[in-house]
């Protein structure tokens, strides 16, 4: 099982950046797809979830309106489309799969099996 994450970089604060997580080794539409972040000093925070047919998403506060979770199955990968970026977004960002996971921890950190190795989003201001 592998999930790789890239599409992390430096960006000014109102620009974009889209993240990628291909996944291998799994029937990837049996998972549900999460994004979640961690800054430095800080815990793990959910970002976004997707449902296994994608017809469902799941934003946290911070980043409702300015950020997309999108998935293709015949890709094997989900993707974080992050517009309006500030620099509180500022963290590694990590994607997380699970076949078994249920709706009410979907932003549950520890509910997720499988975790990708992280890409860096730096924002500056």
């Amino acid at each position: 099982v592998q999930l790789q994450a890239s599409g992390g970089g430096l960006v000014q604060a109102g620009g974009s950046l889209r993240l990628s997580c291909a996944a291998s080794g799994r029937t990837f539409s049996r998972d549900v797809m999460g994004w979640f972040r961690q800054a430095p000093g800080k815990e793990r925070e959910f970002v976004a979830a997707i449902s296994r047919s994608g017809s469902s998403t799941y934003y946290s506060d911070s980043v409702k309106g300015r950020f997309t979770i999108s998935r293709d199955n015949a890709k094997n990968t989900v993707y974080l489309q992050m517009n309006s970026l500030k620099p509180e977004d500022t963290a590694v960002y990590y994607c997380a799969a699970d076949d078994s996971i249920i709706l009410s921890r979907y932003r549950d950190y520890d509910a997720y099996k499988y975790w990708g190795q992280g890409t860096l989003v730096t924002v500056s201001s």
